[in-house]
This record gives C-alpha cells, sequence and structure tokens, in this order.
C-alpha cells in the first residue's frame, strides 16, 4: 500500500488514538485535528492541529495535502444540545466542504448505530428506519445526511455506524462495570441480562476504517454496519468482565421498568451520568447484521464482546493511577458516577 496522509479529526479521542498508532503502524503519515492536546507518545510522530471542526478556517489549515480523511470528531452525549448539533452536524459539513475543495480522494465518516433510535427488531440492517433519540441521536442521523449529499456531488463518504465500542483507552460509561469488579462489587443491570447485546473492539472498527479507506472506491462509497461477530447476551459478556476480576461476584438483574423510571428522574436532576439511549436500550435486544461489511468491505472482527470487554478492563486496570481521580464527557476519562457511588456501596 502506497503511503498516504490521513486526516484523523478527533485525533486525540479514544477512536482518534487508536486509528493514528493503526496508521503509523502501516507507514501512513497521519494530520490530528482535535480541541484537545495530543498527548501521547505519538505526538512527534505526527502533525498536530490544535481547533474545532466548526472554524472552517482551521479545518482548511488542517486539510492541506492530505489524501484520505477520518473524521472521528463528535460532541457526545453528556455534552450541551447546542454543542452537540454544532459540533455533530455543522462541523461535519465544515470537513466533507474542506475536503471537496481540496480534493480528498475520500472521507470515512464514523457515526453511530443510535441512529437507528430504539428500535422494535433485529438484527438491524442498514436500510432500516433512522430515527435517532436524544440529541447525539438526532444529530448523527443529520450528519449521515450531510455526507449524503456530498456522495450526490461526487465524493466517496464511506458511512461506518458502529456499535459501542471498547479497548485500549476507552473509559466513559464503561469505566462504571470496571471500577466496581476491580472493587469486588456486584453490578446491576436492568432487566434479567438475558437480552443480547453486541459491542465491538476499537481494532476491529480500526480494520473496518483501512478496509473503508483503501478498498476500491465503488464498494466503499456506502454505508456499513460495524460489530462483533460473536456476542452472547449482556449479563454473559459482562460478567466476564467480573470473572476476570476474580473476585467471585455476579451481574444482578432488576425489574426494567421501575430501574428505567429512576434513571429518568435522576438524569433530569443531574444525578446520574447515564443518559436515555443507554438505559433504554440497555434491557432490550441490541444488535446489527454485519453482513454487508463482510461481503462488500473483506470485514472480518477477531473480538468477539466478550474478548472485547476483558481486553478493556485489563487496560483499565494496567492504566489506573493514570486517571483514577480524573472525570469528564469524553470516552478518554472516566464519566462522574454521580448518585450511583452511594449505590455501589450497597452491591
Amino acid at each position: 500500500m502506497t503511503p498516504q496522509t490521513y486526516l484523523i479529526t478527533g485525533g486525540a479521542g479514544f477512536l482518534g488514538i487508536n486509528m493514528v498508532r493503526y496508521l503509523l503502524d502501516r507507514g501512513h503519515s497521519v494530520v490530528s485535528l482535535d480541541i484537545a492536546p495530543f498527548d501521547y507518545p505519538e505526538k512527534s510522530r505526527i502533525k498536530e492541529i490544535r481547533g474545532d471542526i466548526r472554524n472552517k478556517a482551521t479545518v482548511d489549515k488542517a486539510m492541506q495535502g492530505v489524501n484520505i480523511v477520518v473524521h472521528t470528531a463528535a460532541a457526545l452525549p453528556l455534552y450541551k444540545p447546542a454543542d452537540i448539533f454544532s459540533t455533530d452536524i455543522d462541523g461535519t459539513r465544515n470537513v466533507l466542504q474542506s475536503a471537496l475543495e481540496h480534493g480528498v480522494e475520500r472521507m470515512v465518516h464514523i457515526s453511530s448505530t443510535a441512529v437507528y433510535g430504539i428500535p422494535d427488531h433485529h438484527p438491524l440492517f442498514e436500510d432500516d428506519k433512522k430515527q435517532g433519540v436524544g440529541p447525539y441521536g438526532e444529530a448523527k442521523v443529520r450528519a449521515e445526511e450531510v455526507c449524503f449529499e456530498y456522495r450526490k456531488q461526487g465524493m466517496c463518504v464511506p458511512v461506518l455506524r458502529p456499535k459501542s465500542f471498547v479497548g485500549p483507552e476507552r473509559l466513559g460509561v464503561f469505566a462504571l462495570l470496571y471500577d466496581w469488579a476491580k472493587d469486588g462489587k456486584n453490578f446491576p443491570m436492568i432487566g434479567s441480562g438475558n437480552n443480547r447485546y453486541q459491542l465491538l473492539d476499537v481494532e476491529d472498527l480500526c480494520d473496518a476504517i483501512y478496509l473503508a479507506a483503501t478498498i476500491d472506491r465503488d464498494r466503499a462509497n456506502d454505508t456499513f454496519n460495524i460489530g462483533a461477530k460473536v456476542f452472547t447476551t449482556m449479563k454473559q459478556d459482562y460478567q466476564a468482565v467480573l470473572d476476570r476480576a476474580g473476585r467471585g461476584k455476579r451481574i444482578i438483574g432488576f425489574p426494567a421498568k421501575p430501574a428505567i423510571l429512576a434513571l429518568r428522574v435522576l438524569e433530569a436532576l443531574k444525578l446520574s451520568p447515564l443518559y436515555k439511549w443507554v438505559y433504554e436500550t440497555a434491557g432490550t435486544d441490541s444488535f446489527v447484521s454485519i453482513d454487508k461489511a463482510e461481503q462488500v468491505l473483506g470485514f472480518r472482527p477477531k473480538y468477539s464482546t466478550a474478548d472485547a470487554m476483558v481486553r478493556n478492563y485489563d487496560w483499565y486496570i494496567a492504566h489506573l493511577s493514570e486517571f483514577e481521580n480524573a472525570s469528564g464527557v469524553s470516552h478518554r476519562v472516566p464519566w462522574s458516577q454521580g448518585i450511583l457511588k452511594v449505590l455501589k456501596l450497597f452491591f
């Protein structure tokens, strides 16, 4: 593969740094555009542009000499709605317009299965109805529509819809489970936990992105679900983390309706980090078909959902001293547990 120059928007984020390392390992040049500092050991090996994708001039600066864009930057669900809409929609338009003006070969857009909302059937296919839940889901739907506009202008814009993904550098909501496992606590679950819930390892997502960036453009210029090939139930896959912790603890299910009602109240009072799309889907089946990605992209995921979660937990334990007292709203730091930290005392 001829070395290329890749621009990664959100290059300092969880997916961003994993993609940076993936591309450097394959001999490519990397530009990172992120509002956050790129504070990794690879800093000297990349070109860093600090700035906001909502600023077109900054995007244009980052786009100089770029062959391929991987657009991972987004305002996540815990951000303010106005920031979510302006970043995820207007920012995406800026990146696409700049890529078009600079003659970039293609832009791989990282969307989300949140575009499907709370579905009434499984598995989900790429042509199923899109109905985002909450500002983040709505913004992801509209960002995809912007991508489709630029496809009509002749651009190659692969759109990937990954399931929630975990791996090195991932904290966010998953840090709750890892923290409770580390401290020898049972872990509560909405409902019985017998629902099938698919996740994804970030390394497998990087494989999918690279395939979308490198295969024939006519095949790549489409929309693809990305997820683990092997997954069981939420209870079984989460239990794998508690088993890895070796403290003899179990997943404990709670009736879904009262649990969801309580979490709605706690979210409204800003006492819980869990947002609607998380708790409304946690007790239901949630999985997509990856047949299209397998057949068209040649996607071959290496990790099961349980493998991915255990791999992420091992990384969490190994790096605990780096973020033990940190919190925030990105995937790279643990989310504040709020009142759930009090609940932890009873498990």
